[in-house]
């Protein structure tokens, strides 16, 4: 090989290591994260947000933790307010989100103008009331994501037949804003059958307390499909995904404990000198036990 034959073969090596180079970094900015560190997303919405945000593994939370455990340390500002509805949101919006100078806001609103039949909010009312709040929000200078409605129970019926129209709005007004969209009640339908599929249960509490309210699946699905909306790829959403499993208190479990008067004399006597509940003594031993306990049963 000739002196120019190599130095044009490193040459042309030194070019294609250039293009992977720029390919790489091309494709590091395709799946960056749009918030950034340091600022603020406010969580517009009804009691399901409230949830999100006042139950350790609720949905807002785990968005938090996802974005944190992906190099972004964002303030979170919560607004959720149970019953609440469209005119409620828009009503609150300066208070509660405006002032607080967020970057950006994810809007939950359907489901009670919905739920709440004669006393909801009918569809031009709704869409009159959501433009407001996106033209207010966009006038500001802040950032939304809105997150479709999830379901009114887990399973068809008129409240969820009515609501389809209200998302068909919250998607087109997304794509005719070009604002991120969480497609929650897509994720949730999805979610529900599948669930249904594995386990043979029945739909009802497969992903709510209540068909309504989110269990901690529940929650985690609301919290992937928000990540997702903000450009999390599998990588980035397998580390939140991780942070979540580990994390504890996400729901209170009541268990009754059948006691002896013999045991619970002994027992109380244990608290008191620790000055405890036997309630206080008994948690923190029945939680270490917890991981033994799925052992055990998953293996029989």
């Amino acid at each position: 090989m000739t002196h120019s034959t190599i130095v044009r073969t490193a040459r042309f090596s030194a070019l294609l290591c250039s293009l992977a180079l720029a390919c790489t970094a091309s494709l590091a900015r395709a799946t960056e994260i749009p918030v950034k560190t340091g600022e603020k997303v406010a969580f517009m919405g009804d009691s399901i947000t409230a949830g999100g945000f006042g139950n350790p593994g609720g949905y807002v939370r785990l968005v938090m933790l996802g974005l944190e455990v992906n190099g972004v340390k964002a303030g979170v500002v919560p607004a959720g307010i149970s019953g609440h509805k469209s005119n409620q949101m828009l009503a609150r919006l300066e208070t509660d989100v405006l002032s607080k100078k967020v970057q950006w806001m994810t809007l939950s609103c359907g489901v009670n103008d919905v739920w709440h039949g004669a006393n909801g909010v009918p569809l031009e009312a709704y869409k009159s009331n959501i433009n407001a709040i996106l033209d207010k929000c966009q006038q500001a200078g802040v950032k939304v994501m809105i997150l479709t409605s999830t379901m009114i129970g887990e399973t068809p019926g008129d409240n969820n037949t009515k609501l389809m129209v209200y998302n068909d709005f919250l998607r087109a007004a997304a794509k005719e804003r070009h604002l991120l969209l969480a497609d929650l009640n897509a994720d949730m339908q999805q979610a529900v059958a599948a669930r249904a599929a594995a386990t043979g249960a029945k739909p009802g509490w497969l992903l709510t307390m209540d068909g309504v309210h989110m269990n901690p699946v529940g929650d985690e699905m609301m919290a992937a499909g928000v990540l997702k909306a903000f450009g999390l790829d599998d990588s980035q959403m397998q580390k939140a995904r991780e942070a979540w499993a580990t994390l504890r208190s996400v729901t209170n479990v009541n268990i009754s404990v059948s006691l002896s008067m013999q045991q619970f004399q002994q027992l109380s006597l244990i608290a008191g000198k620790q000055g405890k509940s036997v309630g206080g003594l008994l948690g923190p031993e029945l939680n270490k036990e917890l991981d033994a306990v799925i052992k055990n049963a998953a293996a029989k």
